[in-house]
């Protein structure tokens, strides 16, 4: 049973370094083939988000259903062929045909792409050093609708709310929105998921409170152990170490490792999570960073295998599709990517930023690739 003990779950920074497990503070490490790494984290993400999306939160029957239905393999080892969602129109920017295996001419937008391109944006005009003030004032003039806690904060903000206190009266803290805005502090920490943790935070705070902030520092560090680690699992093991030991989350990865050997298929991964968080929302923090880690067993280091799995287990699966994809991507780097999960990107990433509809993937690669390059976070 999910109890929330909130007195050892800190909001504040210095408190939830204080409450990390001993040997927390990891040196960083210097990736070899660093654009290589970068270039398969983003592709991983973006290949990763857009397999999630035609079957974002569906069942485990209804994705079969569909599969079949449509001639897809399942779990997916191409994109989706068929949608029973015709006219679906996803932000406001692409059809969902858009996202099918025969229709793909970009990058599709999504919410999990459009953050990692405005937290780029973010780390350029406001450095390493931002505030969480400075978040605020970029999503007032960039970001022109939202999700959830996101939303929630996004109108706070336009009411005149300190940006401080935007996420006072939230009702979604702890859901996955903050988790699926960690990547680009990774990239930008590549090696040294220490300062990704706690590059991320003022980010997350932003929006959301106890494990809803955890979530993001955990992805942000695992992304970032990724790019040196001597596995997918050991970036998930560095990225646990920075966030408290006695939170719910934490509590949760930890049970995840403890229950690897009855992880055997995607079904099986589902029905362990239903069992221990069935009563959590699909779209919570705590359930969907389970998956993540229970995609990463089924499919160790081989990059389809492991998006194809956590797709099948579902829940809110396009995000843990694109986390997972960024971390295996990180891992394997673009070699390690098969390429017909991106050879039709056409080097462009959709997204809903105003006065940002598009970018080019080789460019967002090379401004990352320069982001390692400026002062560690203190």
């Amino acid at each position: 049973m999910y109890v929330n003990h909130d007195a050892k779950q800190p909001d504040a920074l210095a408190e939830i370094l204080s409450l990390r497990p001993a040997g927390a503070d990891i040196p960083p490490r210097t990736p070899d083939r660093l654009t290589s790494r970068i270039k398969g984290a983003l592709i991983g993400r973006l290949a990763g988000c857009m397999l999630g999306v035609p079957v974002e939160n569906y069942s485990i029957l209804r994705m079969q259903a569909l599969a079949a239905e449509t001639g897809t393999s399942f779990p997916p080892v191409t994109y989706w062929k068929g949608t029973d969602r015709e006219n679906y129109m996803h932000y406001g920017i692409n059809l969902i045909t858009d996202y099918l295996e025969q229709n793909i001419y970009c990058a599709a937008g999504d919410d999990d792409v459009t953050y990692v391109m405005l937290n780029l944006l973010l780390l350029e005009k406001y450095g390493k050093g931002y505030s969480v003030d400075d978040v605020g004032k970029l999503w007032v003039d960039v970001l022109p609708h939202a999700c959830t806690a996101e939303d929630e904060a996004l109108r706070q903000l336009r009411a005149g709310t300190k940006a401080e206190c935007a996420a006072a009266f939230n009702g979604f803290v702890e859901w996955i929105g903050a988790a699926i805005r960690a990547d680009a502090f990774g990239y930008a920490c590549a090696g040294d998921p220490v300062a990704a943790a706690k590059l991320c935070y003022n980010d997350a705070y932003l929006s959301h409170r106890k494990n809803g902030i955890y979530g993001e520092m955990f992805c942000a560090a695992a992304i970032a152990a990724a790019f040196t680690a001597d596995s997918p699992l050991d970036a998930i093991r560095a990225g646990m170490m920075q966030i408290p030991e006695e939170s719910e989350l934490y509590q949760a990865l930890q049970w995840a490792f403890s229950v690897q050997e009855q992880v055997t298929c995607y079904s099986r991964a589902r029905m362990l999570i239903d069992e221990k968080y069935g009563g959590l929302h699909p779209v919570h923090t705590i359930n969907n960073m389970v998956a993540i880690v229970f995609a990463l067993m089924l499919g160790g280091n081989d990059y389809e295998k492991c998006i194809s799995e956590c797709i099948a287990i579902g829940l809110d699966n396009d995000c843990t599709g694109a986390t997972v994809g960024s971390i295996v991507g990180a891992f394997v780097g673009i070699e390690g990517i098969p390429a017909h999960w991106y050879d039709r990107f056409n080097d462009t990433i959709m997204t809903y930023i105003i006065g940002h509809k598009t970018f080019s993937i080789e460019d967002t690669v090379s401004r990352f690739e320069a982001l390692n390059g400026t002062d560690a976070v203190s």
